[in-house]
């Protein structure tokens, strides 16, 4: 039987139908390359690209391609079943996925031309409040963005017309019949052997940007919901009680299924060498500075150093250029900094009321006769830093809404901003925090530095932003490369200098004396484009204080795990503070070689959903892919299949022992919590 088909020509119904599918979805293949064109020339005007830029372009066609190649068939599929019942009905249906998924790429392309990171699976880690707070932070989605993306799929519906005109021809239709069944074909092929698209030299921003960003969303989030229990099967034969490796610091486990990060050893005291004795246990600041990264700050970095009071600072500390964050976002600072705690399944602070009791620096230090607060000029509830910080033990805790009148907050856009400035911040410190007989524990968050880099008096620090590159003796070409993150690089200059004058004013306080400031990054900024993975982590440590013996650099490497192991350790030793005779920390503490070394074995969480980094010795694992760490901290990928195996049976390890604690929620023994806890 023969019916009219879409064209007015009798022939098999459902065979003009697919080809009607077929031609459309070869036309949105067309559209999408010019939308992947577009966001490459304006990505390319706004961020420095490190590689061919033509060869760089072909890639992004290329991966765009083999991701439509990919999810045309099932849109196919879905248009075939839905057309044995109306074909008015398929045609809607096919229309509005495609309409829809048009909307996504842009989003997708908006999210990575603000954040230089493609969006992934980390978005299901945050709670909605926390994705509407972040959203308002960044102005919200303006009537703009929203015009465009009208404009865009009506242009898309425009295109799709002119594709439904082009199949009026028999020998078309036949044509795309064939196409249709070799498109399944060579999707197939495809998705069996695992072929994710091309890769793409430079730097980790131009690799970022070969990919076709739906794709990598669709995989990152296939990836989150269908996680196989196996990959932690926490009874596999190589899990074992320690993790014994030549040249690395050993751990020897003690706790069984009941407490899997419980050991018997005591963190060496490494920083005793390195100060005068005082009569009483020093008071501790430590500052946590929004995105500040190694490759912006102090001398050597390869991008400039933006960061010139830290600088001078850091020659007159103790300094570790080659310092990791554990996380490459907020969400790992407060627990790996103050408890060297596990990553749980997505950061330790998302467990949120389920977070188990645990022993923290604050916690242990409240024990020993010190007065504990934290200081943020935003919302500490974001990201449930209240929540953790409560738990802890914290005897003060003052966020955006504790400052009173007389402060003036960041810039707001569309009637929000993320708080105070750091400059606000510190003026409340001095000002709420006075000098105490009893030493004091204070730690605090700035946040001038996060998106969107919205500063009081904007010009005065792009001027200052100017003059830096001045200093700096950039050539023209670097400044038109680095003026494409100006403010950014302006709200280094301005945290930098409101450290200046913070420690300005410190210095003129009695307690001065007794303080010992350690200074370190969250993590890098993501939106100043990256050079490789490991950049996202690399950040600077210093630790300053008037009680130094002696200043020091170290190029070995440590992380944000080894900070509260090694400050208590010298307490203890230095003036006989109690602490736990076991220690559950995940690191063993800070290196003080001077020399070039990696000494750890720590897996590194990215984002709340991406626990695929490792760091063991000089080599870095990343996915399946090993690189060779430089005494720079730069890394180049490697094959070596016997590093590669030595980090992944590190992460397995880390993981079937991070699984055993999740089921037991079972850090330290009861005894230690009511002798050290709150």
């Amino acid at each position: 039987m023969q019916r009219v088909d879409l064209s007015g020509k009798a022939g098999p119904h459902w065979l003009t139908g697919l080809a009607w599918a077929t031609a459309q979805l070869i036309a949105v293949l067309l559209f999408l390359w010019l939308l992947v064109t577009v966001e490459f020339f304006w990505l390319a005007s706004t961020h420095p690209i490190a590689a061919d830029r033509w060869v760089l372009l072909a890639g992004c066609w290329v991966n765009t391609a083999i991701s439509w190649v990919e999810t045309g068939p099932v849109l196919l599929l879905l248009y075939l079943a839905a057309f044995s019942f109306s074909a008015v009905l398929s045609r809607f249906l096919l229309r509005g996925l495609v309409f829809l998924l048009v909307l996504v790429q842009l989003s997708l392309a908006a999210y990575f031309s603000t954040t230089s990171v493609p969006l992934g699976a980390d978005i299901y880690g945050y709670s909605w409040s926390d994705i509407r707070e972040t959203v308002r932070s960044a102005g919200g989605i303006p009537w703009e963005a929203i015009g465009v993306a009208v404009l865009v799929v009506a242009a898309c519906a425009v295109w799709l017309y002119f594709a439904t005109l082009w199949i009026n021809r028999p020998r078309r239709r036949l044509a795309l019949v064939w196409t249709a069944g070799g498109w399944c074909v060579i999707a197939g092929f495809s998705l069996f052997t695992g072929w994710s698209g091309v890769g793409a030299g430079g730097t980790e921003f131009t690799r970022n940007l070969a990919l076709d960003k739906t794709a990598f969303f669709v995989r990152q989030s296939w990836e989150y919901w269908h996680r196989d229990e196996q990959e932690t099967d926490i009874y596999a034969d190589n899990y074992a009680g320690g993790d014994a490796v030549p040249g690395l610091r050993q751990k020897k486990y003690i706790g069984g299924d009941d407490y899997p990060f419980l050991e018997a050893d005591s963190i060496p005291d490494v920083l005793s060498p390195f100060f005068l004795p005082d009569r009483r246990p020093p008071d501790i600041v430590i500052i946590l500075v929004e995105g500040l990264g190694r490759a912006f700050t102090n001398e050597e970095a390869y991008l400039g150093n933006f960061t010139p009071f830290l600088d001078s600072l850091a020659r007159k500390s103790l300094y570790w250029d080659n310092f990791l964050s554990a996380g490459g976002r907020t969400f790992a600072v407060l627990p790996s900094v103050l408890g060297s705690l596990p990553y749980a399944e997505n950061g330790f602070l998302a467990l949120g009321d389920s977070m188990p009791r645990t022993l923290t620096l604050n916690g242990i230090l409240h024990t020993d006769g010190y007065h504990t607060g934290f200081y943020y000029g935003g919302d500490a509830r974001f990201d449930n830093m209240a929540a953790f910080l409560h738990l802890t033990g914290i005897d003060k805790l003052e966020d955006i809404a504790s400052f009173p009148a007389g402060y003036t907050t960041l810039p707001a856009q569309n009637g929000f901003s993320w708080g105070y400035g750091d400059a606000e911040l510190f003026r409340w410190w001095l000002q709420s925090t006075p000098a105490r007989e009893t030493p004091q524990l204070s730690v605090l968050l700035t946040l001038s530095t996060h998106s969107p880099f919205r500063l009081n008096q904007p010009g005065v620090w792009r001027q200052r932003f100017e003059a830096r590159m001045d200093e700096l003796g950039f050539n023209e070409a670097q400044k038109q490369e680095h003026r494409l993150s100006r403010d950014q690089y302006a709200s280094l200059l301005y945290t930098d200098n409101a450290l200046r004058n913070f420690m300005a004013a410190y210095a003129r306080r009695p307690d001065f004396a007794h303080t010992v400031f350690l200074i370190t990054g969250d993590h890098r900024m993501p939106e100043i484009p990256m050079r490789d993975k490991i950049d996202r982590f690399h950040v600077p440590l210093l630790i300053y204080s008037p009680l130094l013996r002696r200043t020091a650099v170290f190029h070995s490497v440590s992380t944000h795990l080894d900070i509260a192991p090694s400050l208590l350790a010298w307490l203890h030793n230095a003036y006989g503070l109690a602490i736990p005779a076991l220690n559950a920390w995940v690191g063993d503490g800070l290196d003080t070689a001077a020399g070039f070394r990696n000494i750890h074995r720590y897996p590194l969480m990215q984002t709340k959903t991406d626990l695929v980094d490792f760091v063991g010795g000089n080599d870095h694992l990343n996915g399946g892919t090993v690189f060779r760490l430089h005494p720079d901290l730069a890394e180049d990928a490697i094959d070596d299949d016997s590093a590669r195996a030595a980090l992944q049976l590190g992460m397995d390890q880390y993981r079937r022992r991070n699984m055993r604690w999740l089921r037991s929620r079972r850090l330290w023994p009861d005894s230690l919590l009511w002798r050290f806890g709150r």
